[in-house]
C-alpha cells in the first residue's frame, strides 16, 4: 500500500519500524551525489514518504544556499521558526589551497548538496510535499557555485510542483535581522563580507537604495589576503582559522600604534569604500619588516600581531566613517527616523567584534540603534535564504510558477543606486574618537 507523502508514518506502523526505515534511508542517501537523474530525484523524494510530519497550514520554505564556499539548506516557517538546517563548510579545504578555487568549490557543492538538503528536511520533521515554496540563491556569487544550487533546486521544483523563489544573496543578508528582531522598514544596512561591502537603505522586502559600495575589493577579501601574506596559517594559534578570524584573534595581542596607517578615501565625501590601497600599504610594511628581521617570505614576523592590530583598526575606522556619513545623509533627507533609526550590520565581517565596537561609537553619536544577527547568521547560511523566501511569499514578490529561462547571475547590483546623489551632498562627518 502506498502511503500519501503528507501522512505520518507512525499512524500506520510502530515507531521502532519507522526508526529502522529512516536509518536505512539515511545510509542509502549518503552515496547519492549532485546532478541526479530524474529517477534519482524520484528516489530522493520517495525517501520522505515515511517521514513523520504534521500537516502545516501556514507558509514553510526550503532555502538553499551555494553562492560561494558553503553548502547550506534550511526549512523555516512564516513565524520565524527554524524547523531544520544543515551546512557543509569548505573552509578547511580552502585554507590548504590558500584561497577559494571555484572548480574545487563547485565539486564540493556537487558532492554535498543532496545530503545537506536531505538533512535539513529530515531535521525539520516535514515532508517535501508540505513545503510552500523552494527559495535558492541565484545572484550574486561564484558562477560555478551558483550553478550547482540552481540546477539542484530546479529539479526539486519540477518534481514537487512547488513555486520557486530566486533569491538575491545580499537581500537575504539584509533581511535576516527581521527573523531575529522586530525591525520595521525603513532601516539602514551595512553588508560586509569576503565578497561584498555596501551601504543601503532598506525601504521594503525588495526596495533598496544603494548609498555606497566598495570600488575594488571587499574588506573580508582584503583581510584574508593580509593573513596569507603574513602566513598566519603557520601560526600555532591561527592554523585552523579563516584569514579574517586569524587577523581578529592576533590583533588582540598586538599594538596598533606601532604602525601608522591612514584610512582610505579620507577626502572623498561619499559612502563608497576602497581596500586595495590599504592592502598595498600593508604589503610594503610586511616586506620592510621581513628585511629588518632578516626572514624569508612565508615565515612569521615577530611584529605580526602589531600589523594585524593596525590593519584591523584602520579597516574599522574606514567602515565607520562611511557608515557615519550614510546615517547623516539619510537623516538629512528624512529617509530615516530622527530619533529611533536602526543600523543593521550583517555579512561575515559583521562577526568581527572590533569592527562592531567602532560602529557602536558611530551609532551612539547619531542616536541610532545598532543591530546584528547572531554570528552564525552573519556568515552564509540556508536560514537567511529560507527567511527571504518567507518575506517574499508574504509580500507576494518574485514567486515563480514557471521556471523556464531562470539563470544565475554572478554579478548583480542591489536596488537603485543613488551613490552619486550621496556624493553630491558632500556631507562632512564630525571627527569621532575611536577608543576601542
Amino acid at each position: 500500500m502506498l502511503i500519501p507523502s503528507n501522512v505520518c508514518f507512525y499512524n500506520y506502523f510502530p515507531g521502532i519500524i519507522y526508526i529502522l526505515v529512516i536509518m536505512l534511508i539515511l545510509n542509502k542517501t549518503v552515496q547519492v551525489f549532485f546532478k541526479p537523474s530524474k529517477r534519482k530525484v524520484d528516489g530522493f523524494l520517495r525517501s520522505f514518504n515515511f517521514h513523520p510530519g504534521t500537516l502545516f497550514l501556514h507558509k514553510i520554505v526550503l532555502g538553499i544556499e551555494t553562492s560561494c564556499d558553503d553548502t547550506a539548506a534550511a526549512v523555516v516557517d512564516e513565524t520565524g521558526n527554524v524547523l531544520g538546517e544543515a551546512i557543509h563548510s569548505q573552509t578547511e579545504v580552502h585554507l590548504k589551497t590558500g584561497g577559494i578555487i571555484p572548480p574545487v568549490a563547485q565539486q564540493l557543492h556537487r558532492e554535498n548538496i543532496q545530503r545537506i538538503v536531505q538533512e535539513a528536511l529530515c531535521a525539520s520533521g516535514i515532508c517535501p510535499s508540505e513545503l510552500s515554496a523552494i527559495a535558492t540563491t541565484i545572484k550574486p556569487g561564484l558562477a560555478l557555485s551558483l550553478g550547482v544550487g540552481l540546477s539542484f533546486s530546479l529539479q526539486l521544483v519540477d518534481q514537487l510542483k512547488k513555486p520557486f523563489i530566486p533569491i538575491h544573496h545580499m537581500e537575504a543578508h539584509a533581511l535576516t535581522i527581521r527573523l531575529t528582531n522586530k525591525v520595521e522598514f525603513p532601516f539602514l544596512v551595512l553588508l560586509i563580507s569576503g565578497g561584498h561591502c555596501l551601504l543601503a537603505l532598506v525601504r521594503g522586502v525588495s526596495d533598496f537604495l544603494l548609498l555606497g559600495k566598495s570600488l575594488d575589493i571587499a574588506p573580508g577579501d582584503m583581510l584574508d589576503k593580509v593573513a596569507r601574506r603574513l602566513s598566519l596559517i603557520k601560526h600555532p594559534e591561527c592554523s585552523t582559522m579563516s584569514g579574517g578570524k586569524a587577523i581578529e584573534h592576533l590583533a588582540k595581542q598586538g599594538n596598533r600604534f606601532h604602525f601608522d596607517m591612514n584610512p582610505p578615501m579620507q577626502r572623498a565625501k561619499n559612502c563608497d569604500f576602497s581596500f586595495t590601497g590599504l592592502q598595498h600599504v600593508i604589503d610594503k610594511i610586511i616586506m620592510q619588516k621581513e628585511k629588518e628581521e632578516g626572514i624569508e617570505k612565508g615565515q612569521i614576523l615577530s611584529s605580526a600581531a602589531d600589523i594585524a592590530a593596525a590593519v584591523q583598526h584602520t579597516t574599522a575606522c574606514h567602515i565607520a566613517k562611511r557608515t557615519h556619513r550614510a546615517i547623516l545623509f539619510c537623516k538629512q533627507r528624512d529617509l530615516l527616523s530622527q530619533s529611533n533609526a536602526v543600523l543593521v550590520v550583517s555579512g561575515g565581517v559583521a562577526s568581527n567584534l572590533y569592527i562592531r565596537r567602532a560602529l557602536e561609537i558611530v551609532t551612539n553619536a547619531t542616536q541610532c540603534t545598532l543591530l546584528c544577527p547572531p554570528p552564525r547568521l552573519c556568515t552564509d547560511n540556508g536560514i537567511m535564504i529560507a527567511w527571504n523566501g518567507i518575506e517574499r511569499l508574504r509580500a507576494g514578490l518574485g514567486i515563480l510558477d514557471n521556471i523556464e529561462g531562470i539563470r544565475y547571475e554572478p554579478k548583480c547590483p542591489l536596488g537603485v543606486d543613488i551613490s552619486k546623489e550621496v556624493a553630491e551632498a558632500a556631507i562632512k562627518v564630525p571627527r569621532l574618537k575611536m577608543k576601542i
